[in-house]
């Protein structure tokens, strides 16, 4: 004869022999007096499920009710439940014991903020006395995703057929080996939305990896090289980088005269801001912070995300692959499911380690991108997919 449950507020109770039988042998629920315990929703409709409780009294006092009474009152009471029930019990399935991250359950003092729904121990560990394997993060797939905070959580994704995808975030780090310094005394010309270095010394693209040569099939012109506004404004506020001329464009038409390095920079950054808006103020943040970190970002546009990143650049003629695919985002963007799926996907498609780096750059703008943009807070977040 299985024991029945009674609902009580949020939790169901159950006694008998349930302390020994569902909390000391397979890790469910709390103990409350004697052998009585304390069974979150999720938990209790999970042993409802497996028919290890012949039913549930709702707070209404009428006769105990089966699984799918229990899970529709449940659905309807308690913040996505049937999202939290998919993931718990699929958990479950695969061997782990779990309990609900709130107070005052077992674990919940392991759970990396109050966006945690579970945490799952290591296999073969107890509530009473196991590590925390994974904080669990559930979310539907037509949810939203806070940035902040995800750092050591795993996110698991149900999506609309209630399969699950799991997600394992961590605080990312980016750190190169590259060693080159570039010339002091370069000049360029601000053309549009690039800049062009005209007699650009070879090293700076063989060994620096700074901008693209302009070439083509029986070209004439030696030593020309494009630069990125990103590359370009970095340079001039590191004092590397002057300009002798700045070009709007063809609706503009009008060409300025020549700016010395602090000039330079502030006219790059400005002209930036018009192409891109504050977007080019972050990416300009942590272009600088890699480059610091003796990093080298080029563009990530042809995998959709704003920079890819190499680790040790020697040559360009025996360059590695990169590492990294980064993507900048505010430290308040909230991610959909889908976009971090295509995202993470993406970058393990082409065997690069996806990382988000928020920065708060954009709405108080870094000045002419010199100190105040280099030395700006950027947190790195690296996401993969995990098969727990």
């Amino acid at each position: 004869m299985q024991p029945t449950g009674h609902l009580r507020g949020d939790a169901v109770r159950v006694g008998g022999d349930a302390r020994q039988r569902f909390y000391d042998a397979r890790g469910y629920g709390r103990p409350l007096d004697g052998d009585e315990i304390a069974l979150s929703r999720v938990e209790a409709a999970h042993l409802l499920f497996r028919g290890d409780l012949s039913g549930i009294t709702l707070s209404d006092g009428s006769d105990p009710v089966g699984f799918e009474r229990f899970f529709v009152a449940s659905a309807a009471a308690a913040d996505r439940f049937a999202v939290r029930f998919l993931v718990y019990s699929d958990l479950r399935d695969r061997g782990f014991y779990l309990s609900p991250a709130r107070e005052p359950w077992p674990g919940w003092s392991d759970a990396p903020g109050d966006a945690v729904d579970f945490v799952a121990y290591e296999r073969g560990e107890t509530p009473d006395t196991g590590n925390v394997k994974y904080p669990i993060q559930v979310v539907g797939e037509r949810g939203s995703v806070a940035t902040a905070g995800l750092a050591g959580r795993t996110l698991a994704v149900v999506d609309e057929e209630s399969d699950i995808t799991y997600f394992a975030a961590e605080e990312g780090r980016i750190d190169g080996a590259t060693d080159y310094d570039p010339p002091a005394d370069l000049t360029g010309a601000l053309l549009a939305d690039r800049v062009v270095v005209w007699d650009a010394p070879e090293s700076l693209y063989e060994h620096g990896f700074y901008g693209r040569p302009l070439t083509g099939r029986a070209a004439n012109v030696e030593g020309a090289l494009q630069l990125s506004l990103v590359e370009a404004a970095s340079l001039a506020a590191d004092g590397r980088l002057s300009l002798t001329a700045s070009v709007a464009g063809a609706d503009d038409g009008s060409e300025t005269d020549a700016s010395e390095t602090p000039a330079a920079a502030a006219r790059i950054v400005a002209r930036g801001r018009d192409v891109e808006g504050e977007r080019f103020d972050r990416r300009l943040v942590v272009y600088r912070r890699l480059r610091a970190a003796d990093a080298v970002p080029k563009t990530g546009f042809k995998f959709g995300a704003d920079f890819r990143t190499y680790l040790d650049v020697e040559t360009v003629e025996d360059l590695p692959h990169s590492e990294h695919l980064v993507r900048v985002v505010g430290p308040d963007h909230e991610f959909s499911p889908r976009e971090l799926s295509l995202d993470v996907r993406l970058a393990g498609g082409v065997r690069k380690e996806m990382v988000f780096a928020l920065t708060a750059e954009g709405n108080d703008h870094p000045g002419d991108g010199g100190n105040a943009a280099r030395d700006a807070d950027v947190e790195w977040l690296s996401v993969d997919r995990l098969t727990p």
